[in-house]
C-alpha cells in the first residue's frame, strides 16, 4: 500500500526553526508585511483620519496631492486618503465574515463527507458542484434582486460561494488522515466517527485550512470591490475601494489619480494575502521543511 500524502498540521508553527525559516523567506515576509499595513490602515481608520471621510466640501474637489490632502480630493471634495483608510475597513469586514461563512459550513460538510464517506459523501460533493456553479458575482446580482443591494448580500454571495471551496479542500485532507494507522488505532480503541475528527483529523488539517484561509481571504477582498464597483456591495456613504474606482472611471482623462490610488490598494492587499498563503503553504509543507 503507498504512503498516504503529506498534510500539513498545526504543530508546523512549533517545530524549532520555523519562524527563523519564515522570516527568510521572501513571499512569507513581504506579504506579511503588506497585510500587516491593511490591518494596521484600518485599525488606524478606526480613531483617526486625516480629514472626515463623509464631509464633502465641492469648493475643493479634484484638488492634487499636497500637504493638507496627501493623495488629494475627489469630484465631492472628500479626501482621498481618509477614504482609502476607511475603505480598508469594508474590506476587511466583508474578507473576515465571508471567509468565515466559508470555513465554517464548508469545513463542517468535509469533515462530515470525509467521516461518512458512501452516499453521504457523494451527495455532499454533488451540492459543492452545483455551488460552484454560481459564482460571488452572480449570487450577489439575484439576491440584489430579490432583496436590493447592500453590503449584507455582498457577504452572504461571497460566503456563499467560499462554502465549497473549502469543503473540497477539507474533505481531501481528512481522508488522508483518515487512512493513517494512528486513526485505525483510535478505531481500535472504540473511539467513535466524531472523536476522531475532532481529536486528531481537524488539529492535523488546519494548517491546510490557515493557508487556505488567506488566499481566500484575498478572493473576497477582490469580490467586494468587483460588487461594489457594480453598485451590488457597500453602498454610500461608507467608503469603499470598488465604488471609488467606480467614481473614478468617469474623470480618468482630468484626475487619473482618483482611479490609481483605490486600483493600487486593491491590488497590494491580494498580492500581500496571496503571498502570504504562498509563504504558509511552502513553510508548512513537511516535506519542504524537512528539505530546508
Amino acid at each position: 500500500m503507498s504512503a498516504a500524502p503529506a498534510v500539513p498540521s498545526a504543530a508546523a508553527f512549533k517545530v524549532p526553526g520555523f519562524w527563523r525559516r519564515a522570516l527568510h523567506h521572501r513571499s512569507f515576509a513581504i506579504g506579511a508585511v503588506l497585510t500587516l499595513l491593511l490591518l494596521l490602515a484600518a485599525a488606524v481608520s478606526l480613531v483617526w483620519t486625516p480629514w472626515s471621510p463623509y464631509e464633502m466640501d465641492l469648493a475643493s474637489k479634484l484638488q492634487r496631492p499636497s500637504a493638507a490632502h496627501w493623495l488629494g480630493t475627489d469630484t465631492f471634495g472628500r479626501d482621498v486618503a481618509s477614504l482609502l483608510l476607511v475603505g480598508a475597513r469594508a474590506s476587511i469586514l466583508v474578507g473576515v465574515i465571508a471567509v468565515g461563512i466559508g470555513l465554517t459550513v464548508g469545513t463542517a460538510l468535509g469533515l462530515l463527507a470525509a467521516a461518512k464517506r458512501g452516499w453521504v459523501e457523494e451527495a455532499i460533493m454533488r451540492f459543492t458542484d452545483f455551488s460552484m456553479a454560481f459564482p460571488a458575482i452572480l449570487s450577489a446580482i439575484m439576491m440584489t434582486a430579490v432583496f436590493g443591494a447592500g453590503i449584507v448580500n455582498a457577504i452572504i454571495a461571497i460566503g456563499i460561494y467560499n462554502i465549497p471551496t473549502f469543503a473540497r479542500i477539507t474533505r481531501a485532507s481528512a481522508n488522508a488522515i483518515w487512512s493513517r494507522e494512528y486513526i485505525a488505532a483510535a478505531r481500535a480503541c472504540g473511539k467513535g466517527a466524531f472523536a476522531i475528527t475532532m481529536q486528531h483529523v481537524l488539529p492535523n488539517i488546519s494548517a491546510v485550512l490557515i493557508v487556505q484561509i488567506t488566499i481566500r481571504f484575498a478572493v473576497a477582498i477582490l469580490a467586494e470591490a468587483a460588487l461594489s464597483y457594480l453598485g451590488l456591495g457597500t453602498q454610500p456613504p461608507q467608503p469603499s475601494w470598488g465604488r471609488m474606482l467606480s467614481e473614478a472611471q468617469t474623470m480618468m482623462f482630468q484626475a487619473p489619480l482618483l482611479a490609481v490610488f483605490p486600483g493600487m490598494a486593491i491590488a497590494l492587499a491580494v498580492l500581500g494575502l496571496n503571498l502570504l498563503g504562498d509563504g504558509l503553504r511552502d513553510l508548512l509543507d513537511p516535506r519542504l521543511a524537512r528539505a530546508r
